[in-house]
């Protein structure tokens, strides 16, 4: 994404649309042509046809007439924007660090972007320090914030993100001293912070990434989807409430009861086993275990 110029009298600028998630940066339309106090300006060519000399060469120009212009002017709005296209090598420069992660690159080149105006607004030729030189960190620490905002899969304070920082690094120096991994105790030691910070600093360090239910297995991973393996429904525990409630109550029954509810539904035998283990016929034994279910039944519903 680059800005838009107002209307350069050689080339026109064009302009991708913003990442939906990202404020698009406001610059006036174009169209205008720039007014008398502009004249005397080199003509500008486009600016992948800028040599990085020519750049700064032409940037040092801007920069001397932008000083002199009031701010909120066509003529302001025109300089600053053309300072814009010119030094976008930087944000590009500056993103192309920051490839390997997982955001697109427009949106970091746009982020970056934010920190160029940010630093054209703020440069001062009195200091005596080239723009790129000092343009780079601002750009660089735009593209981090944004980073650091948006790329935890869970909001943390700024101060454990930070931590987690600190803690890695310093677990690479120890791990390269000792030869293996530190310790929490060394950990602490070496950043001067107590055991739990350290330990609270790991458990945020797991919120940065989080896994997708729906990702595949690696190839060796006899194991399906993460989905797959983290539960399941017990339909066991809707048995629970109940099995704790008849706890109280099968202790209340006489012993032949509870003898013969054992029998029939822990061993599994039938009214007529029961009958010959207990030496009684089989019809006693039904009216019992009759009269004992009858009991438990009403037993669990006035505890309800």
């Amino acid at each position: 994404m680059s800005p838009r110029l107002d209307g350069s009298p050689t080339h026109r600028a064009t302009s991708t649309p913003p990442p939906e998630h990202l404020d698009p940066i406001e610059l006036p339309e174009a169209g205008a042509r720039p007014g008398t106090a502009l004249a005397g300006l080199p003509d500008i060519p486009a600016p992948d046809e800028v040599a990085p000399a020519d750049a700064r060469a032409l940037s040092k120009t801007l920069f001397e007439r932008l000083e002199s212009l009031e701010e909120g002017t066509h003529d302001h709005a025109y300089v600053r924007n053309t300072l814009v296209e010119l030094n976008l090598a930087l944000v590009k420069f500056a993103a192309s660090r920051f490839r390997s992660r997982s955001e697109p690159m427009e949106d970091i080149v746009q982020v970056g972007t934010i920190g160029l105006i940010k630093a054209i607004d703020r440069f001062e030729l009195s200091r005596g320090v080239e723009f790129p030189t000092f343009a780079m960190p601002t750009i660089i620490g735009e593209i981090k914030r944004f980073f650091r905002d948006t790329s935890w899969s869970v909001r943390v304070p700024r101060r454990l993100q930070e931590l987690r920082l600190d803690l890695a690094k310093a677990g690479d120096e120890l791990a390269q001293q000792l030869d293996r991994a530190p310790t929490v105790a060394e950990l602490a030691q070496r950043l001067g912070i107590t055991n739990e910070e350290v330990v609270e600093g790991m458990s945020a360090a797991n919120a940065y990434t989080a896994a997708s239910l729906d990702a595949q297995p690696e190839e060796d991973d006899p194991e399906g989807t993460l989905a797959d393996r983290i539960g399941y429904e017990d339909h066991g525990l809707e048995g629970i409430e109940y099995v704790e409630s008849l706890k109280p109550l099968i202790a209340g029954l006489a012993p032949r009861d509870r003898r013969i509810l054992s029998l029939r539904f822990v061993a599994g035998l039938t009214q007529s086993e029961i009958g010959e283990e207990l030496g009684i016929s089989q019809m006693h034994v039904s009216r019992l275990l009759s009269r004992t279910l009858v009991k438990l039944r009403k037993g669990l519903t006035v505890e309800e």
